[in-house]
């Protein structure tokens, strides 16, 4: 799945901006701890969605401010106080389009298909889906046993791709397999 969306005020709840994890000062405005890819990297930001009871609810922000670190201070149009913004806290915060500095890769489902390998050259099985799931991608991983595997679509743990031999070498946390 390419992203990519023309209306500045879509909907796109792929791209997890970070979430909101408390109050900052008197004035309304919140600490958002950012999400590792946008630590070194933050858009120009005209307008975001929170999700609030699961569902996406847009806001145009009035100032936002990075000052390093991996926390952003935002301030909503018309959130002037503390009280307005209380609920908003551990709300989730998307962006709206992707930005154009953002590095997305390949098309996502052309993963489908590739063995995964662990970092030791073990076959883990073969990527026969990607789920998209709020927030982060899953890899829908079969075994050679048939069984399937949920394995997290991080970049934390993609060591290396082989696009000419479709290989997805990982290194997947001890115990995850195990859970599945």
């Amino acid at each position: 799945m390419v992203i990519g969306i023309s209306d500045p005020m879509a909907y796109n709840g792929n791209i997890l901006l970070g979430r909101i994890t408390k109050i900052s000062g008197y004035e309304g405005a919140v600490a958002v701890k950012l999400e590792k890819t946008f630590t070194e990297n933050i858009p120009h930001l005209e307008s975001v969605f929170l999700e609030i009871d699961g569902k996406p609810v847009p806001f145009f922000i009035s100032e936002y401010e990075y000052s390093g670190a991996d926390i952003l201070k935002l301030k909503f149009e018309d959130y002037t106080t503390i009280e307005k913004v209380t609920e908003f806290v551990n709300c989730l915060v998307f962006l709206t389009s992707a930005p154009a500095e953002y590095n997305f890769t390949e098309d996502l489902s052309d993963l489908t298909g590739y063995s995964v390998l662990s970092v030791d050259n073990t076959l883990i099985g073969v990527i026969s889906e990607l789920i998209q799931n709020p927030g982060q991608w899953l890899l829908l991983i079969k075994s050679e046993e048939n069984r399937e595997i949920l394995i997290p679509l991080h970049e934390d743990f993609i060591k290396s791709i082989d696009e000419k031999g479709k290989k997805l070498i990982m290194d997947i946390p001890e115990g995850l397999i195990d859970l599945n």
